[in-house]
C-alpha cells in the first residue's frame, strides 16, 4: 500500500456517499507498499445501519502495474474467497452494485477492514498458520470462474529489467545487471512445466497478512493474483517470510513451520517439492525486478516506502547455494 494521489476531504466524502456505509468521519493515508494509493476510512452511522457506526474500510486507488480492466477478477476473487470461509476481506459494492468506481479517471474500490496486525518477526506457530491459510485459498479458488494470465512471470521480469536498462540497474549496484542477465538465462532454460496450478496470490509478504496472536485474520492485497503454479506461490511466500528483516539471515524454523502448515492442508506432490528450489530463485527474480523498477521510478513526492532490490539478490544467492536443502 502507498499514497501517490492526494484526495481532499470533500472528494473523499463525496465518494463515500456512493456507498451504504454511513458518512465519512476520517481518512488516513497508508504509506506501506508500492503499487496503489490507499486510505484507512472510518465512517459513522448517519444512515441508520446498525453496523455502520464506527465502521472501518480500506479505500484503494489503482495506480501502477494494474490493468483496471482486470479489477472484476481481483475484486470478484476477494468475494469468492470470503464466501468460502477464507480470511479475506470482501469488496464493498456501491449503492448501484458496482465493485469499483472512477475518481478523476482512476479506479477506486472500497474493501472491508479486517482486524489484526502484520508481524515483523514471526514465530514458527505464526508461520504454520500462514502456510495453512495459503493452502486454504489455493483450494477455495479451484471453483472460482475467473482467470488471469501471469503478468509477472519470466517474460515480465525480462521486460521490466530491460525497461530499467543496465546503466540504471548499475546505479543500484554495479553487479546487478550481470546478476539479472545470468539468472534470467538460467531460469529460462530450467523453469518447471506441468505443475498443478490455479489462482494464486503471488505477493504474500508479512505486510499482506494480518494476525491476532497465532491466528491469521486477514490475507490482503490480491492485486498480483493470477493463474500459476501453486508451488510457485508457496515459493514466493517462503522467500518473503523465511529471512530476518533486520539482517537477511535465513530462519530454518520459520521455513519448516511454513512448509508443514501448507502441507497440513494441501500436501505437495513429489514434482512440486523437487521444483521448489528453482521456483524460489524465480520468486527472488520477480522481486529483484519489480523493486528495481520501483527504486528507480517511484515519484519523489509519493507517500511510499521504497524497498531495496539487493535484499532479494541476497535471497537469490542463498537459494542458489542451498538448493533442495532449503525445503527439506
Amino acid at each position: 500500500m502507498a499514497v501517490y494521489t492526494h484526495l481532499g476531504a470533500e472528494d473523499l466524502s463525496c465518494l463515500i456517499d456512493h456507498y451504504d456505509v454511513g458518512e465519512l468521519v476520517s481518512a488516513k493515508g497508508i504509506a506501506e507498499g508500492v503499487s496503489n494509493s490507499n486510505w484507512l476510512i472510518e465512517t459513522g452511522g448517519a444512515d441508520g445501519r446498525k453496523d455502520a457506526s464506527g465502521a472501518r474500510f480500506i479505500l484503494t486507488m489503482y495506480e501502477r502495474r494494474i490493468d483496471v480492466g482486470e479489477l472484476p477478477f481481483f475484486l470478484g476473487l476477494l468475494d469468492h474467497l470470503a464466501e468460502n470461509g477464507c480470511p479475506v476481506p470482501r469488496t464493498i459494492h456501491d449503492k448501484q452494485g458496482a465493485s469499483h468506481r472512477l475518481v478523476d479517471g482512476k479506479s477506486v474500490a472500497l474493501i472491508e477492514y479486517l482486524p489484526g496486525v502484520s508481524v515483523d518477526h514471526p514465530t514458527p506457530d505464526q508461520a504454520f498458520s500462514v502456510g495453512k491459510a495459503l493452502a486454504q485459498i489455493h483450494l477455495a479458488a479451484r471453483n472460482f470462474n475467473g482467470t488471469r494470465a501471469q503478468s509477472l512471470g519470466l517474460a515480465g521480469w525480462q521486460n521490466i529489467l530491460s525497461d530499467c536498462g543496465d546503466a540504471a540497474l548499475a546505479s543500484i549496484d554495479p553487479a546487478l545487471p550481470q546478476i539479472c542477465a545470468d539468472e534470467l538465462s538460467f531460469l529460462t532454460a530450467n523453469w518447471p512445466q506441468d505443475l498443478p496450478k490455479g489462482v494464486v496470490h503471488c505477493d504474500l509478504f508479512p505486510d499482506n497478512v494480518l494476525m491476532l496472536g497465532n491466528q491469521v485474520t486477514g490475507l490482503i492485497d490480491f492485486y498480483f493474483a493470477a493463474n500459476d503454479f501453486f508451488a510457485y506461490d508457496l515459493a514466493v511466500t517462503h522467500a518473503a517470510w523465511c529471512f530476518e528483516r533486520s539482517n537477511g539471515d535465513f530462519r530454518a524454523d520459520i521455513a519448516s513451520a511454513l512448509m508443514r502448515g501448507y502441507q497440513a492442508v494441501r500436501p505437495l506432490s513429489a514434482s512440486e517439492h523437487a521444483a521448489l528450489p528453482i521456483l524460489a530463485r524465480g520468486a527472488s527474480m520477480r522481486f529483484i525486478s519489480s523493486r528495481a523498477d520501483d527504486w528507480l521510478n517511484t515519484p519523489k513526492d509519493a507517500l511510499v516506502a521504497r524497498k531495496d532490490p539487493m535484499d532479494f539478490v541476497n535471497r537469490l544467492n542463498f537459494y542458489t547455494k542451498m538448493g533442495g536443502d532449503t525445503f527439506a
